[in-house]
């Protein structure tokens, strides 16, 4: 799977990069075969937020024609890639489901 990470307002360290590479890439094990991409952005929607650090996970996954997109927003980043990748492997596996009672 080809993942593109790309951080706004915050930096993307290792941890950060390897994170979304276990979370996200673990996807490839519910989708099974065929070419898959993912872009994930990360990062906070501004510098100065009046709530405290909130931070935002958004997701959009290709899987042949087809395009799949979550996203959350949490005072943990952490919290949110892993919310966003549970909301995808919730919409992987209704697409999965549909496209086999088709045939």
């Amino acid at each position: 799977m080809n993942i593109a990470l790309t951080a706004k307002n915050i930096e993307i360290t290792q941890a950060i990069r390897d994170f979304v590479e276990e979370k996200i890439g673990g996807l490839e094990k519910v989708i099974g075969h065929g070419e898959v991409s993912a872009s994930v952005e990360i990062g906070k929607p501004s510098k100065h937020h009046r709530s405290g650090e909130i931070f935002y996970a958004e997701a959009n996954l290709k899987m042949g024609g087809n395009l799949l997109r979550a996203e959350a927003q949490r005072d943990d980043l952490y919290t949110a890639i892993v919310e966003v990748k549970d909301e995808l492997q919730v919409q992987i596996k209704k697409f999965k489901d549909k496209h086999s009672e088709h045939r």
